[in-house]
Parts: structure tokens; sequence; C-alpha cells
């Protein structure tokens, strides 16, 4: 691979880690190459019925769960992480979210973590940036120079020798006119259809952004099992968790993704990721 222009660095291929996340043989892929579970609204933990996790973020990460996505909502000119609304879920602040997160990170020199947030509020984007440097995590944030190619991200090695290791990217409503690394997650990614019920579980189709070509962008394939209570009205699954985090359930989404596209998602995204074979099919996944 040639070398890589971001954040005022150009590297050579190669890296100067022995390990990346967890395994040397990642230091030499690049980014897109690389399919991480993920935990599908990483702050909502507990038990309740718009719960998504069992465990907190930090124990996400500890257990191997590189890719965090959660919910932002506006509350009183405030970035809360609320789930839907802050009245049915709060988790609290964007910034106490992100400083667990830079805890984390700074302990954990040889790691690469993205981070996906959605933004329906339309939030100034700038109070997300606040948070990333009031906390300190913006010292770590991969900057491209220029949009990406598919071919054209770093490696893992890379971006953990320069010390640009967390990537962001945000659903809608970002400005990387003002917040530079915070990066549209649909210039980069498709997705399978989010929320999925049982009758459209095993599929693997383009459901956003609509219209879009698998050629050139990553994917996420949501692997996030809902019930449907009332009509439109869906909550998790967690007593179906070990099955629906299971190596057998997982691949049977992901070889459809093969068969589709030629290739793995970039992302497989689950509930309650204490459960079932997160990391075993990640490591899969990856050829490990």
């Amino acid at each position: 691979m040639r070398g890589i222009a971001f954040s005022g660095l150009v590297l050579a291929a190669g890296s100067l880690a022995a390990d990346c996340n967890g395994h040397a043989e990642l230091c030499d892929r690049v980014y897109s190459d690389v399919t991480f579970v993920g935990a599908h609204n990483s702050p909502f933990v507990g038990i309740g019925p718009s719960d998504n996790q069992f465990t907190t973020p930090t124990d996400q990460l500890n257990q191997g769960v590189r890719f965090l996505q959660a919910q932002t909502q506006d509350k009183d000119g405030a970035v809360e992480m609320c789930h839907t609304s802050c009245i049915l879920e709060d988790a609290g602040t964007l910034e106490s979210y992100l400083g667990e997160i830079k805890t984390w990170v700074d302990g954990n020199p040889n790691e690469v973590v993205t981070l996906l947030i959605t933004n329906p509020d339309a939030i100034d984007i700038t109070k997300f940036g606040d948070a990333f440097t009031s906390t300190g995590l913006a010292t770590y944030v991969f900057t491209p120079d220029t949009q990406l190619a598919l071919n054209e991200w770093p490696t893992l090695g890379d971006m953990i020798s320069s010390g640009n290791r967390v990537v962001v990217f945000m659903d809608y409503n970002m400005d990387i006119s003002k917040v530079p690394y915070i990066l549209d997650e649909f210039i980069y990614y498709f997705e399978t259809p989010f929320s999925p019920t049982e009758d459209n579980f095993v599929q693997c189709n383009i459901d956003r952004p609509a219209g879009a070509s698998a050629d050139g962008r990553m994917f996420l394939a949501n692997h996030n099992l809902n019930i449907e209570i009332l009509p439109d009205v869906l909550i998790p699954a967690p007593l179906e968790a070990s099955d629906t985090n299971s190596i057998a359930s997982i691949t049977a989404q992901t070889d459809i993704c093969m068969q589709n596209y030629g290739r793995y998602p970039n992302v497989v995204l689950l509930d309650f990721v204490s459960q079932g074979d997160t990391i075993a099919v990640q490591t899969q996944l990856n050829g490990l």
C-alpha cells in the first residue's frame, strides 16, 4: 500500500506497532478491510425496554468491541445521550460519554476505536467538537486530508503509530468545514435495514443511503433483533441475545453479504454484546 497523508503526516506502509487491536496480523491491514463487531446504542445500559446493552462502554471496549454507536438528542441546548427521547432514556452528557472513552483510549495505546454518533435533532456540530476538545479525545481523532476512496484508508498500524486512532462518523447533520474529523457516515458507508425484526433479520440489502451503490463504500450490517410490541413500536430482544449474537446467526447474514458484494461487512452492529459469540465471530470474519 502506498503512503497515506492525513493530519499533516505522511506515513509509509507498514507499522511500528507490534500488535493492533489485539492481533499482529491486523497491523498491515487497511482500516476499510477490517470487520468490527459494534455495540448498538452503546451507552444505554440496563434491563429496561429501551436498553440495548447489559455492560458499560468501558466493559464493551475491554471485551474487545472497537466500534461504538450512540444516539444523541438536544436537551435544553446541550448534547445529551438519549434514546429516541430524553424522557424515555437519558444516559448523561456527551462529555461524560466521550470522557469514558478517552480514559480507555489513554490506557490502550495499540487500539483503533470507531464512534458512530447520530444527530437527529441537527444540533450545531460545533457543540460536538467542543465536547471532543474538552474531554481531550480530539487529540486522538483521525482527520483525512481529502475524502478517501475505499482502498485509500491507512492501515491500523499507521493509525496507531500516528496517534490518530479514533475514527468518528455521524449519520446526518455533520459539517466537515467546521469539525473536519466528524465524517459523513453515508459518504463512506451503506447500511442494511435498521431495527430488523424476525421477518427481515437475515438479509443484506442496502437501506441507507437510499439508492446507494455498494461500490466504493464500506458497509454496516444491522444484526440487532427487535420485537414489535405494537404497530411501529419496537423493543430489543434481550432473551434472544445469545442466539442472535451466535456465530451461526451472524454468519447466516454475513454469508449473504459475501454473496451480494464479494466481501464481509465492515461492521456487524449488535445489541447486548456481552452475550453470545461476539468476539469469536469478529476474529473469524477477519480470518484470524
